[in-house]
């Protein structure tokens, strides 16, 4: 019979901790080209502004229209940065532009639509819109970069 001392799988769980999971290091970020870290720089405040307004702002209000204009430069910005980042595919073709740089043109053009409808009233444009931003440029491509793509971004989360 097995006591709590010798079994090997209540070892196994006692040594077992959440850090174990995910070893986060900033070290990639910091020794990162200055455009990387702009990028981050704008990119993380993004995301949080935008689940917020997205989760819990009341539509509408001068705070939402606000922090909404915050939220578009925000992305606009990010997008722009990193039309300058070349370090996944520096021989690409493409001039150093890898798959995730066709996100650039979608937030140009989603960021637009997106201050048409609300310009305009049209609240059901502005809404799908803004969601598509959100959920494409930056959940979408975030999963991507953090979990399949090789780099800076994937290196922070799993190095």
């Amino acid at each position: 019979m097995l006591d709590g001392e010798n079994c090997p799988i209540s070892n196994s769980i006692r040594t077992f901790r959440a850090a174990d999971l995910i070893s986060m290091t900033i070290e990639p970020l910091i020794d990162a080209p200055l455009v990387v870290q702009a990028h981050v720089v704008t990119v993380v405040p993004a995301f949080v502004l935008g689940a917020w307004l997205l989760l819990f702002s009341r539509k509408g209000s001068r705070w939402h229209r606000t922090l909404g204009v915050v939220f578009l430069a925000l992305i606009v910005i990010t997008a722009v940065i990193s039309l300058f980042i070349h370090r996944r595919t520096p021989e690409s073709a493409l001039f150093g532009m890898s798959s995730t740089h066709l996100f650039v043109p979608f937030v140009l053009f989603a960021s637009w639509r997106a201050i048409d409808g609300a310009l305009k009233g049209n609240i059901t444009q502005h809404q799908r819109w803004v969601m598509g931003l959100f959920f494409g440029a930056l959940v979408i491509n975030g999963v991507n970069n953090i979990f399949f793509l090789p780099g800076i971004t994937h290196d922070v989360f799993f190095e």
